[in-house]
């Protein structure tokens, strides 16, 4: 396969040229967006489990997220502002470091079982307040650090993506087994997957047992 090249000709390169190729925005979709917390995000949220978290850094290089906890995990402190307890990963911080040099993110949560989600945009602080930490505590874990974000808009987003793409429909769901393992795949793509077989279901019971012991 070949590199893929735009052709000049077809590339969109301004506002202007982008939105000649679409009909108006609809009023309604201008109108929803809010500029604090209501009383439906806040149920949104609070609903929540998981969320995907977007920033970049100076250079524009951009980076999503997933984060996922218990439903309601992410603490609504106010009508502007929300907290997102950081919890165990693996300590690249791609996230964290894009926020201290530029906090401008974009928050998109996901209910299962739901096909519309909220949008919040908002500038993004990275906090260590033992009091804030220590509310959300799981286990007897409070997070290391936790991402505060003050909102600067929210809406509602519909349902077409999530209806195309059939996210929750169990007749569309993929079997797990049609691709390797997370651990075979990563050393194919890094240092090499050993060809033992029994190696390789070591390497990925290690990997289960390390979930089980380092989620909080």
């Amino acid at each position: 396969m070949g590199d893929f090249e735009i052709k000049p000709e077809f590339a969109v390169k301004d506002e202007t040229a982008l939105r000649a190729l679409f009909p108006d925005t609809h009023e309604l979709a201008v109108k929803k967006v809010l500029g604090a917390l209501d009383p439906h995000a806040c149920d949104f949220i609070g609903r929540s489990p998981f969320l995907c978290l977007g920033t970049q850094d100076l250079d524009g290089r951009a980076d999503v997220s997933p984060r996922g906890d218990h439903a309601g995990f992410v603490r609504i402190l106010d009508r502007n502002t929300l907290a997102i307890p950081d919890r165990p990963g693996n300590n690249r911080l791609d996230s964290l470091s894009n926020i201290v040099t530029n906090p401008s993110v974009g928050l998109l949560f996901i209910i299962p079982g739901y096909d519309d989600t909220l949008r919040v945009n908002g500038r993004a602080t990275i906090v260590n307040d033992p009091e804030l930490l220590e509310s959300m505590s799981v286990n007897g874990r409070a997070p290391k650090i936790a991402i505060v974000v003050k909102v600067r808009e929210t809406f509602l987003h519909c349902a077409k993506a999530f209806r195309r793409s059939h996210l929750w429909d169990p007749e569309h769901h993929q079997n797990r087994s049609d691709m390797p393992s997370l651990v075979k795949m990563i050393l194919d793509q890094t240092t090499g997957a050993p060809d033992d077989e029994d190696e390789m279901r070591k390497l990925d019971e290690g990997l289960e047992e390390d979930y089980r012991k380092s989620l909080y």
